[in-house]
């Protein structure tokens, strides 16, 4: 797809990057001064935000770490994410006084790396599938992702042009191979399973059918009225953004491509000076005809008529 639109040029936006390894602002350097030239009680203030975002960041670390280190991976080295939990608080001072994005454990990536690394039995009895042994437990794979994210920052003339919609299919394809596995989706497949083709779920054992459908209904209507709650809440927000702002201020500030109207606006800008160009000239030539008429005008009206007796 980044080669048909490329040889194509479709125009669709491509991946922002930079073009020089240098911080995004020239006014300051890789570090920044946590105070800076704030006031001191800017300090106090921050406490509030700064507790928020902790506990933000500490529960989308161990959602992460508890999904992926459920009994039914059959983990051994699950306290390993004690360590990674420490290594994150570290970086994320390293970030802020460098001025990075932070970064915690993302659920899709980390059960899209932990599928990547399961086991099964090669031997099989044929229509019997094959069996789960475990996780390839190793820190390999780990580190050569963050070495490659490292390199790309050498390949960016090579990355601009890859389209923002590929790299939203390939998070789409992420996402939904990562489904495999839980829980919730694995019950609303039960919905129309048969019960002689239902996996040997452990609550299967211990829960009847019918209860196990009322619990995954309540859990999808919960999850539809958090998507209808933001959905309405940002519409309410997009409305009340007409009485701030003009639908031309809207349409430059809310654009999903706004290169392509930048470049229509050169268009139609460069248009206009040629039209503009071409009225003055217009102009001109009427100015210099109508002179031309009133000189000819006054020359017949200084001619003196002759007599009719002559």
């Amino acid at each position: 797809m980044v080669l048909l639109d490329f040889v194509v040029g479709i125009p669709s936006p491509k991946l922002q990057v930079p073009h020089a390894f240098k911080p995004t602002r020239d006014d300051r350097g890789w570090f920044i001064n946590p105070i800076g030239p704030n006031p001191w009680w800017t300090v106090l203030a921050a406490l509030v935000p700064a507790l928020l975002c902790t506990i933000l960041i500490f529960m989308d670390q161990q959602i992460s770490a508890v999904i992926v280190n459920r009994k039914e991976h059959k983990l051994k080295k699950g306290c390993g994410y004690h360590l990674d939990l420490f290594v994150v608080a570290v970086m994320l001072g390293v970030c802020s006084v460098m001025g990075l994005p932070w970064f915690v454990a993302a659920t899709v990536l980390s059960i899209t790396h932990v599928n990547s690394l399961k086991v099964e039995s090669d031997c099989s009895a044929p229509g019997e599938q094959p069996k789960f042994l475990g996780i390839r437990e190793q820190r390999v794979t780990g580190l050569l992702i963050f070495v490659f994210m490292g390199c790309s920052v050498f390949f960016t003339s090579v990355l601009k042009f890859i389209p923002m919609p590929v790299l939203y299919g390939v998070f789409l394809y992420m996402g939904v191979s990562s489904l495999r596995g839980i829980q919730f989706f694995d019950c609303l497949k039960l919905f129309w399973m048969p019960a002689k083709h239902q996996p040997d779920f452990i609550y299967l054992r211990h829960v009847p059918l019918r209860k196990v459908h009322f619990f995954t209904a309540i859990q999808l209507t919960c999850l539809v009225l958090l998507w209808t709650i933001k959905v309405l809440a940002l519409v309410f927000v997009r409305k009340a953004m007409d009485f701030c702002f003009s639908k031309r201020e809207l349409s430059s500030l809310d654009d999903l491509m706004p290169e392509r109207k930048k470049k229509l606006d050169d268009a139609r800008n460069e248009a206009g000076e040629e039209d503009e160009e071409s009225r003055s000239v217009m102009e001109a030539a009427a100015a210099a005809s109508s002179v031309q008429l009133n000189v000819g005008k006054t020359s017949d009206m200084d001619i003196p008529k002759q007599s009719s007796d002559r």
